[in-house]
């Protein structure tokens, strides 16, 4: 099951999206081959530290976050949160299977371009062994994120 927090949004918001459940997994590359997602489709969290604040970013599976990139844009410090840092603030997911739904936690998002050009957006759904798969414009009418380049294959 979703991370209640998660599918009571969705559902609240009357969204259109597909559960997928999948063998155990626990890297982003894993959890799209285990659920059939390419990984340009499969969204990875990645918590960031933003001075005293934590942020979301969001990028495709098979790309790698450029932190330099980001804190340019941004012009902000920033770096990789710890898992203590951010692991209460999600406390109905399973460590490291947060959705992409910072809005949820009090959490500004950003999203890379590239993932942003894609018609659908996968993603864990607070454990590690089911997905959420919609399409990335209903994504993004939810999140409002801030769409920016900030990653490399």
């Amino acid at each position: 099951m979703p991370a209640k927090k998660l599918k009571d949004f969705l559902e609240s918001r009357g969204a259109k999206y597909v559960s997928i459940q999948h063998s155990p997994a626990f890297t982003a590359s894993e959890i799209a081959a285990s659920a059939h997602v390419t990984g340009r489709d499969f969204a990875k969290t990645v918590v960031v530290k933003m001075g005293d604040d934590l942020a979301m970013v969001v990028l495709p599976a098979n790309r790698k976050i450029m932190l330099s990139e980001l804190r340019d844009m941004i012009d902000e410090d920033i770096d990789l949160a710890t898992e203590d840092e951010f692991q209460e603030r999600f406390p109905d997911c399973e460590l490291g299977a947060m959705p992409p739904f910072g809005n949820l936690y009090g959490l500004p998002v950003y999203v890379e371009r590239s993932l942003a050009d894609e018609q659908e957006i996968a993603f864990s759904a607070g454990t590690h062994h089911e997905i959420i798969l919609m399409a990335f414009d209903d994504y993004a009418d939810l999140v409002q994120p801030t769409v920016m380049e900030f990653a490399t294959a």
